[in-house]
C-alpha cells in the first residue's frame, strides 16, 4: 500500500512537471521567433524528439506496419498543424494569452464528438463552454471602445491550434482504443511531424535559418523543446495517466495555462489588466470543469466524512 501511494505521488509529481515543461516552454517559443522561423523551430523540436525516443525505444520499430503508419501520419499531421499554427500565433500575442487560449481543445473535444460520433455532451460541458467563451472575450477582445469586437490575429490563430489539438487527441484516442501501442504510435507522430516539417520548411521560410543554428540561444532553445517539452513531457504524461485517475490527472495537466502566464510574467516581463486575469480565471475554471467535473471537491468531502 505504500509504494502504491508513492507510485500515484511520483506519478501526480510527474503530471505537474509536465505542466511546468509545456508552460515554459510558451516563453522559449516567444523568444525564439526572434531568432528562426516557426516552422523551422516545430521541424527542429520535432526531428529531435523522434531520434532521441527512437533511439531509446529502437526495438519498437518491429511493430511497424501500414496500420500504423496511417495512424502515425494522421496523427503527426494534427499535431504539427497544431504546433505550426501556435507558434506562428505566439509571433503576434503574449505567451501567457497564447498559454491560457490554447486550452480550448479541453472544451471542443465533446462537441466534436457529438458531431462525428453523435454523442451528446452532458450539462457540465456547456456551462464550461460558456464559461471559456467568456473567458476569451475578457483575455483578447480589446478593451478598445471603438474597436471592441476586434481580435488579436495571434489570438485567433491560437484558438485555431486547439481545432487542431482537439482532432488530435480524438483520432490518437481512436487508434489507443483499437489496440496500437501508445509509445510506438509517438514515435510515428514525432517522425511525421519532423517530415512535414522539413519538406515545409524551405518553401514557406528559405533556407536562411539554417545558418541560425550557430546561434547558442537558438540551440537551447531546440534542445529545451524537443528534449523536455516533447519527449520527457509527453512521457511523463503517458506514465502518470496509467497510475493517476483522469479527473486529477487532467486537474495536474491543466495548470500548463497558469505556469505559462506565471513564467511569461517572471521572463518576458509580460502584464496583465484585471480584465484580462479575470478572462484566465474563467478558461482556467472552464478546463477544470471540462475534464474533472470538479469531482475532486467530493472526494475531499468524502473523505472528511469517513
Amino acid at each position: 500500500m505504500k509504494n502504491q501511494k508513492s507510485i500515484v505521488f511520483l506519478s501526480s509529481f510527474g503530471l505537474i512537471l509536465t505542466a511546468c515543461f509545456w508552460g515554459f516552454g510558451f516563453v522559449v517559443v516567444k523568444d525564439s521567433l526572434n531568432y528562426i522561423g516557426s516552422i523551422y523551430m516545430v521541424t527542429f523540436r520535432y526531428t529531435l524528439a523522434a531520434v532521441c525516443l527512437s533511439l531509446i525505444c529502437f526495438k519498437k520499430w518491429k511493430l511497424i506496419s501500414w496500420r500504423y503508419i496511417k495512424d502515425g501520419c494522421i496523427t503527426g499531421t494534427f499535431l504539427f498543424l497544431g504546433y505550426v499554427v501556435q507558434t506562428i500565433g505566439c509571433s503576434y500575442t503574449t505567451a501567457g494569452k497564447n498559454a491560457f487560449l490554447t486550452t480550448i481543445y479541453v472544451i471542443l473535444i465533446p462537441f466534436f464528438s457529438w458531431i462525428l460520433y453523435k454523442k451528446k455532451p452532458e450539462w457540465y460541458i456547456f456551462v464550461a463552454a460558456i464559461l471559456s467563451i467568456t473567458g476569451i472575450g475578457f483575455l483578447s477582445l480589446s478593451s478598445d471602445a471603438s474597436s471592441l469586437l476586434k481580435i488579436n490575429k495571434g489570438d485567433l490563430l491560437t484558438l485555431l491550434c486547439g481545432v487542431f489539438y482537439a482532432l488530435h487527441i480524438m483520432w490518437t484516442s481512436h487508434c489507443n482504443s483499437q489496440g496500437d501501442d501508445p509509445l510506438f504510435l509517438t514515435m510515428l507522430q514525432f517522425t511525421f511531424a519532423a517530415i512535414f516539417g522539413w519538406i515545409l520548411s524551405p518553401i514557406f521560410e528559405g533556407t536562411q535559418s539554417l545558418h541560425l543554428l550557430g546561434n547558442s540561444r537558438v540551440i537551447i532553445s531546440i534542445l529545451y523543446l524537443g528534449i523536455f517539452s516533447t519527449m520527457i513531457a509527453f512521457s511523463l504524461q503517458n506514465l502518470g495517466l496509467k497510475y493517476v485517475k483522469p479527473s486529477l490527472a487532467s486537474l495536474f495537466l491543466s495548470f500548463e495555462s497558469v505556469f505559462g502566464v506565471v513564467f511569461s510574467m517572471i521572463f518576458l516581463k509580460e502584464s496583465l489588466s484585471v480584465r484580462m486575469v479575470f478572462g484566465c480565471v474563467l478558461i482556467f475554471l472552464a478546463v477544470v470543469l471540462a475534464e474533472t467535473k470538479f469531482q475532486f471537491f467530493g472526494k475531499k468531502k468524502e473523505n472528511i466524512v469517513s
